[in-house]
């Protein structure tokens, strides 16, 4: 239900005195029950414990030498999180350009290592709450609801088959093969709210 909820929706860290983000286009969701593609799956450790926290948190974790984006979705003691797959760039562009070294609007974040290059976020964000962050924030955007796809997640060995990858149809950002969309992938939500 977040993962779906997600779509559509502004997500921005302020960085060096910049808002960076945009609007979320294409989201995963990872359960605390019956899927072993989770990290929360093996347990709480210490890699993994703000994906236990309170929903709302965000759980940052290392991969490929880059990082991804996930917001936990439940309470306490409930590893269960959505991760943040692509996003449509919208605050902060020329910057997040800079960071991820490229003048191709398409490749700044649509992908989750990229999101994170873009918007220049690391584990130093793991844990943080983004109801009360200064840095973060989370606000309702576009209403998205009736374009969602949803399809099996992508990038991952197990669990392979379970539809929690959630996509805003025909957007441009969204990651993935475009014969997944019913439309052609030109679309951009806008720039409502900038």
């Amino acid at each position: 239900m977040v993962a779906r909820e997600l779509l559509g929706c502004a997500l921005v860290h302020f960085h060096h005195g910049e808002w960076l983000g945009g609007w979320i286009v294409e989201t995963e969701a990872y359960l605390a029950i019956d899927d072993p593609a989770c990290h929360g799956a093996r347990g709480l450790g210490r890699s993994n414990a703000s994906m236990f926290a309170d929903a709302g948190t965000l759980y940052v974790y290392p991969i490929h030498a880059k990082f991804c984006v996930n917001l936990v979705t439940q309470g306490v003691g409930i590893g269960s999180a959505v991760l943040i797959r692509a996003i449509e760039p919208v605050w902060g562009v020329e910057v997040m350009k800079q960071n991820r070294g490229t003048n191709d609007s398409r490749r700044i974040t649509s992908g989750p290592g990229m999101i994170c290059s873009a918007m220049q976020v690391d584990r130093i964000s793991d844990g943080v709450d983004v109801t009360r962050s200064n840095e973060w924030a989370l606000h309702s955007g576009h209403d998205v609801i009736d374009d969602v796809i949803a399809t099996p997640r992508i990038g991952i060995s197990q669990a392979v088959d379970l539809p929690l990858r959630f996509f805003v149809d025909g957007n441009r950002y969204v990651s993935g093969l475009a014969r997944e969309h019913t439309r052609p992938r030109r679309e951009q939500l806008g720039t409502l709210g900038e």
